[in-house]
């Protein structure tokens, strides 16, 4: 049996922030189960654990598979990575929906050059909003609206409001033109009371990584699921099942994985939401990736950590 521990760092394109913590660079491992491959990447400020943590889960699991054990880990991230490393991938034919894309950045500077990121004219746009005031937030928002009038768009607060912030933000919203409002506070109680004053669509992603109770309201359209942060396949495939029955839409989104992670999550997004265009917009913020020209990952690229066969 051949088993790996690998870790990578890929510079972004641009400084990000993550809840308010400035990163130039995205760090993760890359689990290696014979022939299969995982990625395990805590988000800084999303997820509950550190590299640091994951890394040392990562190689005692790996430890216990080399004695013939099964491991169990209980990090989300470490889950996810080898719950893909042993899975036996189908093979997807239909096609998906065309990713769309993710909009972020200073509103002024947006303004300016938003056709830079809009030249294909999509139907739908993703916004990151909630972290610059919020007149300049909705003056661009107002001319996406009025520049492309078949653009619906998403917009992510990630938590980022009050009650109080998201009620006086939606108000000044047109609520056709939002597929929907993505976690625009904490809590559900807040959202709920939001979303039932102003009529706005919304959704509901970080509660789900979070464990926060939520319940279905006729303004809660979708759940977006980051498998990363989510932790075991099984437990993605439950909340597939209950948005399945609550008839809401699945969104399978990406937390700035590298190319490895990312095919894989447009697999499973194809597996779980095939009518659906996934989140998978955040290659395109990694200056360089690991995969080489075969499609497998480039050891060139990699530090090793851990190697057995």
């Amino acid at each position: 049996m051949t088993l790996a521990l690998y870790r990578y760092q890929l510079p972004f394109t641009q400084p990000l922030t993550f809840h308010g913590k400035v990163e130039v660079a995205r760090e993760g491992l890359l689990v290696r189960i014979d022939d299969g491959w995982g990625e395990i990447a805590p988000l800084p400020g999303f997820s509950r654990e550190s590299l640091a943590e994951a890394k040392s889960e990562s190689l005692a699991c790996l430890a216990q598979l080399a004695k013939g054990q099964t491991p169990a880990p209980a990090l989300p991230s470490v889950q996810f990575g080898f719950d893909c490393a042993r899975r036996v991938w189908p093979v997807q034919t239909a096609p998906l929906p065309e990713p769309y894309p993710l909009i972020q950045g200073a509103p002024q500077e947006l303004l300016k050059h938003w056709k830079n990121w809009l030249h294909h004219t999509p139907d739908k746009a993703k916004l990151k909003v909630a972290r610059y005031p919020m007149r300049d937030e909705l003056a661009l928002i107002r001319l996406l609206c009025d520049r492309l009038p078949n653009l619906k768009l998403v917009l992510d607060a990630n938590q980022g409001w009050t009650r109080e912030e998201a009620w006086a933000f939606c108000g000044h919203l047109e609520a056709n033109r939002i597929e929907y409002l993505e976690d625009p506070c904490a809590d559900f109680d807040d959202i709920a009371f939001v979303a039932e004053r102003t009529g706005m669509p919304v959704a509901i992603d970080e509660l789900l990584a979070q464990g926060k109770p939520w319940q279905p309201i006729p303004q809660l359209k979708a759940l977006v699921l980051k498998p990363t942060l989510l932790g075991s396949l099984a437990h993605c495939e439950a909340l597939v099942a209950r948005a399945r029955a609550l008839r809401l839409k699945v969104i399978v989104s990406s937390c700035f994985e590298s190319g490895v992670g990312l095919n894989q999550l447009f697999h499973l997004a194809g597996e779980w939401a095939p009518d659906q265009a996934p989140g998978l917009d955040t290659r395109r913020w990694l200056a360089s990736d690991l995969l080489g020209a075969d499609g497998q990952p480039d050891p060139a690229c990699l530090e090793t950590l851990y190697l057995s066969d």
